[in-house]
């Protein structure tokens, strides 16, 4: 059984200092590796279907480096009349998409995959899961928004506003059954597919 004196057992497989911070959260030992997968999404693809694919992906990549191990991969698609919404990359494009979801309401589809290497790649060894988050925006003037854009820089971040800072106050409501979900990594769903998995959080196992 996994548990929490177990070191270097829990790979988180991303870059994301938004999800590194979340996982910490939780208070157990993981390491953290990049996977370098192609995250462009596929002709005709759902957006929950590319979120958690990619999730798995992720989690694959880097399961063929490491065995022995507790593999957490991670991906978020945002969605606008259809259309994703991806990471805006430079000043002018966020402005544009942050222009475009005024008094608007965009869907955040965050997907989980939690990999157990001991039993890949037998049935068991993949949990995953997708939670869908409804972010409403507030009407506010360009000004503010470019203003916003020059402080917080979030151009790493699909939608272009990262809630758990500055951001949330472009937001009017949040919606979701998973409050860390809109932030890359929903930990609730993450607990249980860990305690599912064997983990224990407190010592014993519950």
């Amino acid at each position: 059984m996994f548990n929490h004196q177990q070191q270097a057992r829990l790979i988180l497989a991303s870059g994301s200092a938004y999800r590194r911070e979340l996982l910490s959260r939780l208070r157990l030992p993981f390491t953290v590796t990049s996977p370098d997968i192609d995250e462009t999404a596929l002709p005709e693809e759902l957006p929950a279907s590319t979120a958690l694919r990619l999730a798995q992906a992720k989690a694959e990549a880097v399961a063929q480096q490491n065995s022995e191990a507790l593999i957490i991969g991670s991906d978020q698609v945002a969605v606008l009349d259809g259309i994703q919404i991806g990471k805006p990359g430079n000043h002018e494009n966020a402005l544009a998409q942050l222009l475009k979801m005024q008094g608007r309401s965009v869907v955040f589809h965050t997907a989980l995959c939690l990999l157990d290497t001991q039993k890949y790649p037998g049935a068991n060894a993949i949990q995953r899961c997708n939670i869908e988050t409804q972010v409403t925006f507030r009407n506010l003037p360009s000004s503010q928004l470019d203003a916003y854009l020059r402080i917080e820089q979030p151009y790493d971040c699909a939608g272009s506003a990262k809630n758990e800072g500055l951001g949330i106050v472009l937001i009017k409501s949040i919606d979701s059954n998973d409050p860390t979900a809109l932030t890359g990594l929903p930990l609730i769903a993450l607990t249980s597919m860990l305690l599912q998995a064997g983990v224990t959080f407190f010592g014993n196992p519950l």
